[in-house]
């Protein structure tokens, strides 16, 4: 199963992974984004994955 992380030391806060997928993907209290659903679904895996690709910091991956 493949698993959702975000790297916390990379993360900006930005917000294009909470705009873009906030099903999986919402801001903890210090304004960094965070997982809210780590089990990616094969349906929304190619946009995880165009999300993964825009954040400037590679702070998310997809873990299998």
């Amino acid at each position: 199963m493949d698993k959702l992380v975000v790297k916390k030391d990379k993360c900006i806060g930005c917000g294009i992974c909470v705009n873009d997928n906030p099903a999986y993907f919402e801001f903890d209290d210090e304004g960094l984004s965070e997982v809210k659903k780590e089990s990616v679904d094969v349906k929304d895996k190619e946009a995880l994955l165009d999300t993964i690709e825009q954040c400037p910091t590679e702070a998310i991956v997809i873990e299998n």
